[in-house]
């Protein structure tokens, strides 16, 4: 799919947001907070909360818009409403803003000291429809791209490894596959104690001093 664009989630999309990240109006909706929910944040302030994080900068996230006319969609207005139809999202942030990452035992902390240079690429959001077609690979260029442009030095993900012929759940997938970044130039550096769905998760990363 060649014609899609990828945006930072600023405050002005985040209708676009809340259309892919709780489509149904789910009161139990992740919001894409589990790694950088604070301490006792109450249930129904996560949206509120992801809905300061898209005004502040670096923005959360990333979104994927198909260059289509947009659904009719009631109080959907703003720059977003003229940038087609929004299909993908990718959570993605240094790691001083991954709280929870900082403290994982299954996955690797990094060195504090490099954390605000260390981004990490969090989860994959595609509508259904638009899936297959390379929507989570251009989130996934547009993610290495930003990190480079808030001062980032390396971006790292944490994807599954499928099973030899057999596809991965869209329930164990959206940490993304190992072949997806491995597509985007990610070298796959070392192995985790993580699975998402009983597959297990590896550490691939990519330097952003290359050119």
């Amino acid at each position: 799919m060649t014609d899609l664009r990828v945006e930072p989630a600023t405050a002005d999309r985040f209708d676009d947001v809340a259309a892919l990240l709780n489509p149904r109006g789910r009161d139990q909706a992740c919001w894409c907070l589990h790694w950088r929910q604070p301490s006792g944040l109450p249930l129904g302030r996560r949206e509120d909360h992801l809905r300061e994080l898209c005004g502040r900068a670096p923005a959360p996230g990333l979104l994927a818009y198909l260059d289509e006319p947009g659904p009719d969609e009631p109080g959907r207005d703003g720059p977003s409403a003229r940038e087609g139809t929004p299909v993908g999202w990718v959570g993605c942030a240094p790691r001083t803003g991954a709280l929870s990452l900082q403290r994982s035992r299954v996955l690797p902390r990094g060195d504090p000291g490099e954390w605000p240079t260390s981004w990490v690429v969090m989860c994959f959001v595609v509508r259904p429809g638009y899936r297959r077609r390379g929507v989570a690979r251009a989130l996934l260029r547009g993610a290495v791209e930003y990190a480079r442009s808030q001062g980032g030095r390396v971006i790292e993900g944490f994807p599954v490894e499928p099973e030899p012929g057999r596809r991965v759940p869209v329930s164990a997938a959206f940490v993304g596959t190992v072949p997806l970044f491995e597509s985007v130039g990610f070298d796959r550096v070392g192995d985790t104690a993580a699975t998402s769905g009983r597959l297990p998760r590896w550490v691939l990363r990519r330097e952003l001093t290359d050119s």
